[in-house]
């Protein structure tokens, strides 16, 4: 009998293992990177008075996936996997619908509230049956193959927005979310074995829960990759909350948005299946803070070219770099920042995961709703929140305990 640190494998390949996590996970990225096109023409029809508002049918989603991996994260621990990824499910399509037929923006961010909530379903508890399988440099690695394919639909989310506009209108997009989940959860649960074995499942009780809430907070690998993680999506969030804004307000190039964005992610593309090779050879610790100085350099050479005006009309083309650079941080950071937290905390590894997307995910969708609405029609408060976030991050990765296989 195995226990829920190193069950038997999964009856999926390894390939279809990693494509399956990667399109639970991707749930999140085309909830958000689709809307996207469309927050110019939901601020004319539901908010002209004040068009930066619109931001928030972004942030709500982020907002409300970050309380509900509160509740997914130890459900799964007691229910199993798959059960609590469907009941996710139903509340995103539920989101969804309620998004499609709604009248005003505050329903709109209501209903996105909502999708976020179900939205945490698959987002934490993938993360968790990566966990039951695999630990250590071998979880960074299969994370980073997930992260890879995740990348593509932030490439792609746009493009895909403004076809669905052009035939349905913006609300069309909403119908777009509700077959995309209907199409992932039914894969998983035809071909996905469950993944924590009834054995291995863990009471769920307010004191339970209160003791593991505090033996994962009390672990400085889990403290510290919250820490990090908080600050680094707080960084993209308010890259994303006002990229749109920065293209159409600040350069001129609405038009070209949705092929700029997937020139963006493409671009990005590289850097996870090279941290899956990197971090085998040389753990997570060293990539994580090589990113962040590497972050903090070009966040800071993006500042001077906008204070200075060095570049002219040429600087268009020094943000669209710096944009590459700023999503490709995540493949070498979040991956390897999640392994790190769940290496000692596999026998709790649904509340562990839960813990950390909740905190570091409301507090990025704190500092990143911030951010955006700091937009003043130039990409310097944009630049520096960037900078002064991923300095501070670099910071707490120095405190960072060293991982078990470098002991």
């Amino acid at each position: 009998m195995t226990d829920a640190t190193s069950p038997a494998r999964p009856a999926l390949g390894r390939t279809e293992f990693i494509a399956l996590m990667a399109m639970m996970v991707a749930t999140i990225a085309f909830s958000v990177d689709a809307m996207l096109p469309a927050l110019p023409e939901i601020a004319d029809e539901l908010t002209p008075e004040a068009p930066t508002l619109a931001q928030f049918i972004l942030t709500s989603f982020i907002l409300g996936m970050g309380v509900g991996t509160l509740i997914v994260g130890p459900a799964s621990d007691t229910l199993g996997r798959k059960p609590v990824i469907l009941a996710g499910a139903a509340l995103y399509v539920a989101g969804a619908i309620m998004a499609y037929f709604a009248p005003t923006l505050e329903l709109v961010i209501v209903a996105r509230v909502l999708q976020g909530l179900g939205a945490s379903g698959p987002r934490v508890v993938s993360l968790a049956m990566i966990r039951d399988l695999y630990s250590g440099r071998q979880m960074a690695s299969i994370v980073s193959f997930v992260m890879l394919i995740f990348t593509l639909f932030p490439a792609v989310a746009p493009l895909m927005g403004t076809a669905i506009i052009a035939g349905l209108g913006w609300r069309g997009i909403f119908l777009a979310f509700l077959l995309f989940s209907v199409v992932s959860v039914a894969w998983l649960m035809i071909r996905q074995p469950e993944t924590l074995p009834p054995a291995a499942r863990r009471k769920l009780s307010a004191s339970d829960l209160m003791a593991g809430f505090g033996e994962a907070i009390r672990h400085p690998q889990m403290y510290l990759s919250i820490i990090v993680q908080g600050l680094i999506f707080g960084a993209l969030f308010g890259t994303i909350s006002s990229i749109q804004q920065v293209f159409d307000m600040t350069y001129g190039r609405a038009e070209g948005f949705p092929v700029y964005f997937f020139a963006i992610a493409v671009c990005a593309m590289w850097a996870a299946p090279t941290n899956a090779k990197l971090v085998l050879k040389l753990g997570m610790r060293p990539i994580i803070r090589a990113a962040l100085a590497a972050q903090v350099g070009f966040a800071s050479l993006m500042l001077a070219i906008l204070l200075t005006g060095i570049l002219g009309d040429a600087e268009f083309w020094a943000y669209f770099a710096w944009s590459v650079t700023c999503f490709a941080m995540l493949g070498f950071t979040i991956g390897n920042l999640n392994a790190l937290a769940l290496e000692p905390l596999g026998h709790i590894a649904g509340m562990a995961s839960a813990l950390m997307g909740a905190v570091a995910t409301v507090a990025g969708a704190v500092i990143g709703g911030t951010i955006g609405q700091l937009y003043d029609g130039t990409v310097v408060p944009l630049a520096a929140s960037v900078l002064v976030l991923c300095a501070a991050a670099w910071l707490f990765m120095r405190r960072m305990p060293r991982e078990a296989s470098d002991r």
